[in-house]
């Protein structure tokens, strides 16, 4: 009698992305949306190496509005063939009843992990909100600067560490 091997479990990739990313993907907002500014960063390994065959999705709340009031959700997609990431968007506005500071919802795929990973980007501009932010109050106050994104050129700079130095917070959701 043959012995059958067990299927392998499948991780994420290497082609996730095909179908998936599309020219206006990465805009969360039109090109000429007033205020509008690119996050950028890349998705790094363990060993600090830019992944280039992840791929970034964000969501958020539109400024002036908040989740409980049905604002419209900004959503875009990035993957990382040039070896970062791009979304075109908007700071949002705070969530809620304005109690969690205003961030961006970020999911991360890539190759090798068996489920996405997700975290926050939080903004430099709103420093004086994020003690308050309940969600941001659960993260150990040495590991909050991960979910911090840095202001740079016409935008925002933040990369996703997935493991090792500094390895970005993530959410059991």
């Amino acid at each position: 009698m043959t012995s059958l091997r067990s299927t392998p479990s499948q991780t994420v990739g290497p082609f996730l992305h095909i179908g998936l990313i599309r020219d206006d993907g990465p805009f969360a907002v039109p090109a000429e949306t007033p205020g509008a500014v690119w996050i950028r960063g890349r998705v790094l390994d363990g060993a600090g190496t830019a992944i280039d065959d992840a791929m970034v999705e964000t969501w958020q709340v539109d400024p002036g509005s908040d989740e409980s009031s049905c604002g419209r959700r900004g959503f875009a997609r990035s993957d990382t063939r040039s070896g970062s990431y791009g979304i075109y968007t908007v700071v949002p506005g705070p969530v809620g009843e304005g109690e969690q500071a205003p961030h961006l919802d970020m999911s991360v795929f890539a190759r090798g992990l068996l489920h996405r990973v997700v975290t926050r980007v939080y903004f430099p501009e709103h420093a004086e909100r994020h003690p308050s932010d309940p969600v941001l109050a659960t993260v150990p106050p040495e590991r909050r600067d991960t979910l911090i994104a840095v202001r740079d050129g016409d935008g925002y700079l933040f990369d996703v560490r997935l493991q090792g130095d500094r390895e970005t917070v993530f959410f059991d959701v």
